[in-house]
């Protein structure tokens, strides 16, 4: 068997040079112990945009032999490590090419390690995380996640300090001499050698049982065998039905019920529906229709179709009526509009312990200009 292998899953496009660095990393450290390393992506520029979810693999060996075995399976699902680049897929993930909702642990081998880079406590990330049904680690390296653009990279050293932590939770993946040579090829890097070996020493690392972790059963559905294929290509269509509470009328937008896109999002819009105009540019500008409207003219987010792209917050006429909070501070995608109308006075307070207390949160490069704009402000 091989030595070990290490999935990344990270954010899309926002995350996808990280993801690339840590797993070229792992195989350049791997090499310089004498082993053999191979890192490869599941997934193009195409569904990793809008930060859908998405996978790199990185496998290291001690023979040629040990490797082309491990590789001849497709799917890498006994991982010693699965990496985090951001702590909100803690929640699962639909990605691309998979059918249903996986749990971040889905891949990882019992007793193996879930290395994420959070600000969180790891009974607050256990708490999102499904249930395995084996035991496994949770390690944590303190810090919020990384995003930069396509074009750009944010050198944080995010890369330097999740190599440093997974020596300290594998070393018989990679030690950490091997990830400070590594770092200082072709050139010399102090600062990042400090960050790998911070992240070394301080690397937080828990145990998780086996019937830890939400016990929420993860969507999921079937597709049908080769048996019921035809002789030619049919796509069949479905009737798209949506239930609106209190609908009496008007627009309601066909989603399927088994595409989920709440998946891709590291925050999500909150509501403020007593400032709330009714000026529909929301509901006209929202790029998967994840706007429902409701019976007294306000517009709903479904939040199980929203993917958290912002545009509402940025068209929205009326200050802080739509903000975007940190998904991180929610455990369901339940109604704001019914919690609205049910308690106005309780969804109020809701609403404001959400908006006021949040972490400053990032969700992605938004504008051009953006990434360098963040830099300044962090050097004043």
């Amino acid at each position: 068997m091989p030595t070990g292998s290490v999935e990344v899953v990270y954010r899309g496009v926002f995350q996808k040079n990280l993801a690339k660095n840590i797993c070229r990393g792992i195989v350049f450290a791997a090499k310089k112990q004498g082993k053999i390393g191979i890192a490869f992506g599941r997934y193009s520029d195409s569904p990793e945009r809008n930060g859908i979810p998405a996978k790199q693999f990185a496998v290291v060996a001690d023979t040629e032999e040990e490797m082309e075995e491990y590789l001849s399976r497709y799917e890498p699902d006994n991982n010693d490590v699965t990496i985090v680049a951001d702590d909100t897929l803690c929640k699962g993930l639909e990605s691309w090419a998979w059918n249903g909702l996986q749990p971040i642990n889905k891949l990882l081998k019992a007793g193996g390690t879930l290395l994420v880079i959070s600000t969180r406590s790891a009974n607050s990330l256990i708490r999102d995380i499904h249930r395995k049904g084996a035991p496994y680690n949770l390690a944590i390296v303190r810090g919020a996640a990384s995003f930069s653009g396509m074009w750009v990279y944010r050198d944080d050293h995010t890369d330097a300090r999740l190599l440093g932590a997974l020596a300290k939770v594998a070393p018989h993946i990679v030690s950490l001499d091997a990830i400070v040579a590594t770092i200082n090829e072709p050139k010399k890097s102090e600062l990042k050698a400090a960050s790998a070996q911070q992240a070394y020493d301080m690397v937080g690392m828990s145990e998780v049982g086996a019937d830890q972790g939400n016990d929420t059963v993860p969507f999921s559905f079937d597709l049908p065998g080769w048996h019921a294929m035809e002789e030619c290509l049919v796509v069949r269509a479905r009737k798209v039905s949506q239930k609106v509470p209190g609908w009496d009328g008007g627009y309601v937008p066909g989603r399927s019920p088994t595409y989920k896109k709440f998946a891709t999002r590291t925050m999500r819009p909150v509501i403020n529906f007593d400032t709330c105009t009714k000026c529909t540019i929301c509901w006209l500008q929202c790029p998967d229709t994840a706007f429902d409207i409701t019976p007294d003219g306000h517009y709903d987010a479904n939040m199980e179709a929203c993917c958290g792209c912002g545009v509402c917050e940025a068209v929205c006429p009326v200050a802080d009526c739509v903000t975007m909070v940190n998904e991180e501070a929610f455990t369901d995608n339940q109604s704001q509009w019914q919690m609205w109308t049910k308690d106005k006075a309780a969804y109020a307070a809701w609403r404001s312990e959400r908006v006021s207390a949040q972490p400053v949160r990032s969700h992605g490069f938004h504008h051009v200009g953006q990434y360098a704009e963040e830099i300044s402000n962090e050097r004043r």
